[in-house]
């Protein structure tokens, strides 16, 4: 291994370390909360022992407790050896100058139409390079993307959808080797998901940088409309509808992050067609947050160029 290995190993080494930590410290937390609701059980249940019980309220109390006992608090943290570590590099043909985003999320939320919005590229067009798209999901497996603009240093992976696998939640991260991403783009469609937490946690953990990303939101918007229309019986203006969803979904956002112990974190609200008419270098005539997300990911690339030594001259 080259010392650029060595050093990218080193710094995996660190995370992983730190992952640990806090697996123990999750752990250990979850065993306080699960002898606290012992006790309150063990307190429930003397008292309920000294009333008078039907048999039928006798087997509802007996399948509670199997159901409580049954129940998993925390989903382990499996960290990947160096093998298989190096392996998953090979695999998806990792390469070091690039900087790898990978495109994760449920089955049929737009993973393949956003890349290719991101390469400057329509879904319809004949070029033998755009990513498949349909109404159901056409990623089996991890596909590799290049930009098709050379000065721009970025590689985009489609990765299959978390709805089309029969893995656990918290597998997903693992089976896809998402660990060796620079950054990963988590897309939600109609709201978020266990998949979606799942895919955040573990960023956090491997110290990945993530962008949560709603995707459609034009015919969310217009959806909104409808519904406000039928409401209100009278014509609602775009603005309106667009706000309303906005606010719903930044509040759906900031509402499961921290139940699922995340910090707070932007969620950016994009349609494809938008996005593509950015790459394309044209004003977009209703841009919701696809000029922010464009301008932040440009900010990343600038900063790993200059940790890498590279030239900054980066654009979409």
């Amino acid at each position: 291994m080259d010392d650029d290995g060595e050093e990218a190993w080193a710094d995996f080494e660190r995370t992983r370390a730190d992952a640990r930590e806090q697996m123990r410290e999750e752990r250990r937390r979850a065993a306080e909360r699960e002898r606290a609701e012992a006790q309150r059980r063990t307190r429930k249940e003397a008292r309920r022992e000294r009333e008078p019980q039907t048999e039928a309220a006798r087997a509802q109390t007996a399948a509670a407790k199997v159901k409580k006992t049954s129940r998993l608090d925390i989903a382990p943290i499996i960290m990947p050896t160096r093998q298989e570590y190096e392996a998953t590099k090979r695999r998806l043909d990792y390469r070091e100058g690039y900087i790898h985003f990978a495109v994760a999320g449920t089955s049929g939320s737009g993973k393949s139409s956003l890349i290719n919005a991101f390469r400057g590229l329509n879904n319809g067009s004949d070029d033998p390079t755009v990513a498949s798209t349909g109404v159901t999901e056409t990623t089996e497996r991890i596909t590799r993307y290049p930009d098709p603009n050379e000065a721009n240093p970025f590689v985009w992976y489609d990765i299959p959808g978390a709805g089309t696998l029969s893995v656990p939640d918290w597998k997903y991260f693992n089976n896809q080797g998402l660990y060796i991403f620079d950054a990963i783009i988590v897309l939600m469609d109609a709201r978020f998901t266990a998949i979606d937490i799942a895919i955040l946690q573990n960023c956090a953990r491997f110290k990945i940088p993530s962008y949560i990303v709603r995707s459609k939101s034009l015919t969310h918007i217009e959806n909104v409309s409808r519904d406000m229309r039928r409401t209100r019986h009278s014509e609602v203006h775009y603005e309106h509808a667009r706000d309303k969803y906005m606010m719903e979904t930044r509040k759906s956002v900031s509402t499961n992050l921290p139940k699922a112990g995340l910090p707070p974190q932007a969620v950016y609200m994009v349609d494809t067609e938008t996005l593509l008419d950015i790459t394309e270098g044209k004003v977009p005539k209703k841009d919701i947050d696809e000029i922010r997300l464009v301008e932040d990911i440009l900010l990343e690339a600038r900063n790993r160029r200059v940790d890498m030594a590279l030239p900054l001259t980066v654009s979409l």
